[in-house]
């Protein structure tokens, strides 16, 4: 084993539920706040196998006015970008003209079949970055790092595994490489059957990771009249009767294949629990019609607008502002 794998080994991680004694104790003036992700990435056919060649970044040309619908809102996105978006003249440009504008923050995110150097082979296993040799994750991660911060000036320093691939030297790596927040925990989500991390037993609130990194997982709640016995819902062949006789419901906070309705229970419920910050997501192929499965035509875009005017209105009512991720590495 090399040296860099030893200390990436020994070092705090992600992939493993966290300690209660290392939950973050956001400053009370904070208030309760929620923080808008969009996963900047390229588009391809998410029912077919993954593939290098597939790199396309048309749907980044709708982004800038989706972007401005954001700010009108209120709220400033962190766009997590992918190597084939900041590689790429025209995506390069466009996110680079949102930042120096203020109307977005740029992060990272690693999808590693397409992110050099190509060392792997493409297959589902290795689409999960923490699955690959340290020594080529460090490579990625520090090949996109520099490509987005050549395309936007900025040094970014929230990361996102893409399909939430972390393992136990993505925290080390990230320290390393000078990032502050990582954002790649989907609470609650299990990805083993894939090859990927198991997020069943991580909670919602954030954590330090170590001195210097923090982790903000996306929100995601169970509601229904079952929900303080969120084991049943690992059960399979439960999942859709109980959601069906609204017993148990998992409900991730994004447009995407999730109802308002259950989006805004969800929040309700979490705000009745206590939850001051809020993670939400989506990727950003789907501001235009035809590129994700959520979004396959206009109609389908009116209703991916129409859950943003939801969720942000309950949020107005609830006096839940929007805010940066500066502003919570300012409060932690």
């Amino acid at each position: 084993m090399m040296q860099a794998d030893v200390v990436a080994a020994a070092a705090p991680r992600i992939d493993v539920p966290p300690t209660a004694a290392s939950r973050i104790s956001l400053a009370p003036e904070f208030g309760r706040r929620f923080l808008l992700i969009g996963d900047a990435e390229e588009e391809f056919d998410w029912s077919q196998p993954l593939a290098r060649e597939n790199v396309a970044i048309e749907a980044v040309a709708a982004l800038p006015e989706a972007t401005r619908r954001f700010n009108a809102a209120g709220v400033i996105p962190t766009y997590v970008a992918d190597y084939p978006v900041v590689s790429t003249a025209a995506s390069a440009a466009a996110m680079a003209d949102m930042v120096a504008a203020g109307a977005c923050d740029i992060g990272t995110q690693l999808h590693p079949w397409v992110n050099p150097p190509y060392l792997e082979q493409v297959t589902p296993e290795n689409s999960f970055t923490g699955n690959l040799p340290v020594s080529l994750q460090r490579a990625k991660l520090a090949a996109l790092t520099d490509a987005i911060e050549t395309a936007t000036g900025v040094r970014p320093i929230v990361y996102r595994a893409g399909r939430y691939g972390i393992g136990p030297a993505t925290a080390a790596l990230l320290s390393e490489a000078g990032y502050r927040m990582d954002v790649s925990v989907r609470a609650t989500f299990d990805y083993s059957a894939e090859g990927g991390p198991d997020f069943t037993d991580h909670p919602i609130w954030p954590w330090r990771i170590d001195d210097r990194l923090i982790e903000v997982p996306l929100t995601a709640a169970y509601t229904g009249l079952a929900r303080r016995w969120p084991s049943l819902h690992r059960h399979l062949a439960l999942r859709g009767p109980l959601a069906r006789a609204g017993l148990l419901n998992r409900v991730a906070l994004t447009p995407e294949g999730v109802p308002l309705n259950e989006a805004l229970t969800a929040i309700r419920r979490l705000l009745a629990d206590g939850t001051r910050l809020f993670s939400l997501s989506f990727h950003t192929p789907s501001v235009a019609s035809g590129y994700t499965p959520y979004v396959r035509d206009a109609e389908e875009l009116r209703a991916f607008w129409r859950w943003w005017d939801g969720v942000f209105n309950l949020f107005a009512r609830e006096g839940v502002t929007a805010c940066r991720p500066a502003d919570v590495l300012a409060a932690a």
